[in-house]
């Protein structure tokens, strides 16, 4: 806690000053470090989709005769609500203006393949190998809770090879250097997210009721926000975030279909058939390339930030996961969370360039000269009952963000506490993060820039690439040696073992005595 509030300082005193080393250091990371983000990512999808189709997949995360807690759709609830703030509102708008001036794959810049890559892009950096990344920690923390009943408050007690009796001081060490890794990333990530939605929403609010847009707007934002974090942490898992959750998908919903009824539906609808043709066809060269680009940049940056919400999510998806299969909580994760995603930028992404490809509103030139905040309230603006449309997306947007910061706060206070033994973890331990989190995200408005906040990101994901590597090889390690797919008889096996016991001399074969199973019944 007292390095992010040394970090918080410093932010603080530097300010804006900042922006333009920290846009260096971002540069820098991608020329130098980017082929580490895509390699641990391809390592982790294929590994993660090998596992699900492979006789592992069956391995329920409970007992053989759990049930699911939670249905499938409320279960896909929590997981999308908890793991996508109100980022995917904001960046579906302004992603695809920024691909369409430099698009992939040497296309032309607003040429027609431009926009439909454009969709494509967004939907490939919040697609399938992006929800994957939440899977490992959830994998292997669902199986030890629930299959083996092995208690686990922190990542680094599910990590195998820091088991055992042997080397306990450097054992001890590691798990230390894990713990302290994944909350640097869980803070740099949820931060990021705090320290880039408010000023834009505040910007929306303004833009709908008048109110001045600045520094005493946005703080009254964080009071709210505070405010509504409080009330989400103090219920818990269930009256808190389930409920919330729930509220968040409904409102999301609804936000899309109003879009989707009042804006161009046809051309909504083609842009996206389009977009999805090509994502299948381009996801192995994107997903493998490791030229530096504007586009490649910004996968980079999503990689880091998906990096860093990978140990809370995953803590989180396990513990609503019990009495599903691997096999059925991967799938889930892919279908519920790509499709929310993909509708986002189908539809909010998709209207955007709409108003753009037809001349209706340069948002091009605004977002180059005025900031996403200023693209995304023009937007809204262009809705029927702009103000009723402008005040949804901001109530939506904040309980995107409560839900999300509610379950960080949640799982973190839970890495941090004295063993739990089935308890939740203390109010005063989950308020400390929250205020944690506020105070390092207002320090990040103070500097401004969004790039700053790509920066932030990039490196909060950087140390949990090691840390994703050590989760897969522990998750390997125990799926091969799971009793039941190990040790469960076949038919033959156990018909063999209802034969009459039988002896057979030593003299007459090599080797040792050979009994039958049922000799010393």
């Amino acid at each position: 806690m007292g390095l992010f509030l040394l970090a918080t300082l410093v932010l603080m005193v530097g300010g804006q000053g900042l922006q333009a080393p920290l846009s260096s250091l971002l540069s820098w990371m991608n020329l130098k470090l980017g082929w580490l983000y895509l390699g641990i990512y391809i390592v982790n999808f294929v590994f993660l989709i090998g596992l699900a189709f492979s006789r592992y997949g069956k391995i329920k995360i409970g007992k053989p005769d759990d049930k699911p807690v939670y249905s499938g759709f409320k279960w896909g609830a929590m997981v999308f609500a908890t793991a996508i703030d109100a980022s995917i509102m904001m960046l579906s708008i302004t992603d695809p203006l920024t691909v369409i001036q430099n698009p992939p794959f040497h296309f032309k810049a607003y040429s027609h393949a431009a926009y439909i890559s454009a969709t494509m892009m967004g939907q490939f950096n919040w697609g399938p190998m992006a929800w994957m990344m939440f899977a490992p920690a959830a994998v292997l923390i669902g199986y030890l809770m629930y299959r083996k009943g092995q208690p686990v408050q922190k990542l680094s007690d599910g990590i195998g090879m820091l088991d055992g009796e042997k080397h306990q001081v450097m054992k001890r060490f590691f798990a230390g250097l894990i713990n302290v890794l994944v909350v640097v990333g869980i803070i740099g990530g949820v931060g990021s997210s705090i320290g880039m939605e408010v000023p834009i929403t505040a910007k929306a609010f303004s833009s709908a009721t008048g109110v001045k847009y600045g520094l005493p707007l946005e703080m009254g934002l964080f009071v709210i926000l505070f405010i509504l974090f409080a009330v989400t942490v103090f219920k818990g898992l269930n009256g808190g975030i389930d409920r919330l959750s729930m509220a968040h998908i409904w409102l999301a919903i609804g936000f899309l279909v109003l879009i989707l009824f009042f804006g161009p539906t046809r051309y909504i609808i083609t842009n996206e058939a389009h977009s999805l043709g090509m994502l299948v066809q381009k996801f192995v060269p994107i997903a493998t390339n490791a030229t530096p680009s504007t586009t490649q940049q910004d996968t980079i940056f999503y990689w880091g930030w998906w990096l860093s919400y990978m140990p809370v999510m995953g803590l989180f998806i396990a513990k609503i996961s019990r009495g599903k299969t691997i096999r059925q909580m991967l799938m889930g994760m892919l279908l519920y969370g790509f499709t929310g995603c993909a509708l986002f930028y189908a539809v909010m992404g998709g209207y955007a360039l709409w108003l753009q490809q037809n001349g209706v509103i340069n948002l091009v030139h605004i977002l180059n000269t005025q900031g996403q905040a200023a693209v995304i309230a023009t937007v809204i603006g262009t809705l029927p009952m702009k103000q009723v449309m402008t005040l949804l997306y901001c109530v939506s947007c904040f309980i995107f963000l409560a839900t999300t910061i509610s379950g960080s706060a949640y799982i973190l206070s839970s890495f941090t506490s004295t063993p739990l033994k089935h308890r939740e973890p203390t109010r005063f331990n989950r308020m400390t993060w929250v205020v944690v989190f506020m105070i390092f995200a207002f320090s990040l408005v103070m500097v401004g820039g969004f790039q700053v906040i790509q920066t932030i990101s990039v490196l909060a994901g950087f140390p949990l690439i090691g840390v994703c590597a050590v989760i897969l090889m522990s998750i390997r390690r125990l799926v091969k040696h799971d009793h039941e797919l190990v040790f469960t008889p076949t038919p033959a096996v156990v018909a063999e073992s209802e034969r009459p016991a039988t002896v057979e001399r030593k003299s007459a074969i090599r080797g040792k005595l050979i009994l039958s199973p049922n000799h010393f019944a």
